[in-house]
């Protein structure tokens, strides 16, 4: 494995790397690795880490500070804030910069940012567990992360946690985010049933349509996730996924009638 490349000077665009956590000791620490030399700062929301995150992120020399959990737009805003840089990279705990994504930030951050660019977005591809690297042909999402606080911030939303911006203020990263968004099927399940409570919470949806979403939903989620989102390159790992994908779908269905005939 090749050394990251490393900037010969301090950049001159000041960014502060935000990001959020609960119990990621096994994790973070690539992370923060992976942003030295690109972010000035690193600054860590914990909500009450119960593991070594604390301890850790302090060893590497970022800023932690305590939030309780009040949702994933509320944590990241409260990030914005403890920045000391107008300019914000947002990681979440379980993301990395491999070298090809971190040569591009040095190139871009040497030189100062036109000003009718607000944000950057970036392609975040899944890495299964235990993987260092997307499979072949590996699903991604597209999100600004990279961002100026003072024109755009996060929604404060417990549930949506996306920066929107019009195209002619947007830039474009080409090298990808890597995303290692789950350490187990269980881990799939866990994260994802507890997101999908929080929805459940603030989002109604009609009781018939919903009903008839039960009834066609968990076969075409998995096909989505199979065929489209092309897990069938990860083997019988991709076909669990797409699976269990599907399953925790028409649980999420569930929750929102549960919320409608509790309300």
């Amino acid at each position: 494995m090749h050394a990251p490349t490393r900037p010969d000077r301090e950049l001159p665009v000041a960014v502060s790397c935000t990001i959020i956590a609960k119990n990621e000791a096994d994790r973070i620490g690539r992370c923060i690795e992976s942003v030295r030399g690109i972010a000035r700062e690193v600054v860590v929301i914990d909500s009450g880490s119960t593991d070594d995150t604390v301890a850790l992120v302090e060893r590497l020399g970022a800023v932690c500070r305590f939030n309780p959990w009040t949702g994933y737009g509320q944590q990241k805003r409260f990030a914005e804030d403890a920045a000391a840089h107008d300019w914000v990279l947002n990681l979440d705990a379980d993301e990395w910069l491999p070298e090809p994504v971190r040569a591009e930030l040095i190139d871009l951050l040497s030189r100062p940012i036109p000003p009718e660019i607000h944000g950057f977005a970036f392609t975040i591809k899944h890495v299964y567990p235990e993987r260092e690297r997307p499979r072949p042909l590996a699903d991604y999402h597209t999100y600004v992360r990279l961002y100026d606080r003072t024109r755009c911030r996060f929604p404060e939303s417990s549930v949506f946690d996306e920066i929107k911006l019009a195209p002619p203020h947007r830039g474009r990263i080409r090298a990808p985010i890597y995303h290692q968004s789950i350490r187990s099927l269980g881990h799939l399940i866990e994260k994802n049933a507890a997101y999908f409570r929080m929805q459940a919470r603030e989002i109604s949806k009609p009781r018939l349509p919903t009903l008839l979403r039960i009834c066609v939903e968990p076969l075409t989620i998995f096909l989505k996730y199979y065929l489209v989102r092309r897990h069938i390159t990860g083997g019988l790992y991709g076909f669990l996924v797409a699976s269990t994908i599907a399953g925790l779908r028409t649980y999420r269905l569930a929750l929102f009638l549960k919320g409608r005939k509790g309300r």
